[in-house]
């Protein structure tokens, strides 16, 4: 899916980038240059980083969500 249309960045460039080490927005933002047009992205991105450095913690959260809409 992607996370930054001004820069065409998918989340799996994201993840792939972070497996390369780059682990923080700041990184990803100088590898990939998500964020650094209109912004709206970084959020999101935020959030495919931290999945992807922790996605024990975050698939719990996201169950911990889903139960609280259901």
């Amino acid at each position: 899916m992607y996370v930054c249309i001004c820069h065409s960045v998918t989340d799996k460039a994201i993840k792939k980038a972070v497996k390369q080490g780059h682990e923080t927005l700041e990184a990803i933002q100088q590898e990939l240059k998500v964020g650094t047009c209109c912004g709206r992205c970084k959020s999101h991105a935020c959030e495919v980083i931290e999945e992807t450095l922790n996605p024990d913690t975050f698939s719990f959260n996201l169950n911990l969500m889903q139960g609280a809409f259901a």
